[in-house]
């Protein structure tokens, strides 16, 4: 599944809302949005999620113009107010919230689970503002990815945060290894740096004639989490 921004924007130039930017993801490599100011990152990260259109250029999923397609297939992750958690909330009321907004008991052992699953238990108690980057990255695309239909990601700015850009782009790049294609929406200076980490993503190998619910996902392995908990929404904790 490939996501491709071509040549989309919002507003005139000069002072653009959203200046023209172009990108593509695909399983494996992800696809980097740069963009500057306070409104822009938020802008591009709706459009790359089909949430909006954009006044200028073009959406495609696959080739295909498909806005619906993109948004039952791509999470918005950490999205300043749309879908970022609460900075006070605890890493464990991130997960307990994400379960009952899918309709499922909250209960201490289930949260657990998700915790273990996620190698986060450390972290259970702390305020999901003072994680490092790299863990609120992981700790929230993971999630995202448990949401029924899911198969790509929208990260915005994990760069505001903090952190090295090299540490939380890791876990970007060890996410689009397991067949995710993921757009990443940053800072022209953390794309610089991103740009030169791209090269260390080696391409999925597609010719495979596995079942195709294997296929671009190394040694076969579901993108999600082996966990029983399904079907959590992305978006429940803004």
């Amino acid at each position: 599944m490939t996501l491709e921004l071509d040549h989309v924007g919002i507003g005139e130039e000069p002072g653009a809302a959203l200046p023209v930017v172009s990108a593509v993801a695909a399983p494996g490599r992800p696809g980097v949005i740069a963009v500057e100011t306070e409104q822009a990152p938020v802008l591009a990260s709706l459009v790359a999620g089909g949430r909006m259109q954009p006044e200028t250029g073009r959406l495609l999923l696959d080739g295909h113009e498909d806005a619906a397609a993109v948004r039952r297939a791509f999470a918005l992750v950490d999205t300043p107010g749309v879908a970022e958690p609460f900075p006070v909330m605890s890493v464990t009321r991130v997960v307990r919230e994400e379960l009952a907004f899918a309709g499922r008991r909250p209960s201490r052992e289930h949260v657990d689970t998700v915790l273990d699953e996620l190698g986060l238990r450390a972290y259970a108690d702390t305020h999901v503002q003072r994680v490092p980057t790299d863990v609120r990255v992981r700790l929230l695309a993971e999630l995202a990815l448990l949401r029924d239909g899911v198969t790509g990601l929208v990260i915005t700015s994990p760069e505001r945060h903090g952190g090295a850009v090299e540490g939380w782009f890791a876990v970007v790049r060890d996410i689009a290894r397991r067949g995710v294609s993921v757009a990443l929406v940053t800072s022209k200076a953390a794309a610089a740096t991103v740009e030169a980490l791209l090269d260390t993503v080696e391409p999925l190998d597609t010719t495979q004639t596995e079942d195709p619910e294997d296929v671009a996902r190394p040694d076969g392995d579901d993108p999600r989490l082996p966990s029983e908990t399904d079907h959590l929404p992305t978006e429940a904790t803004a």
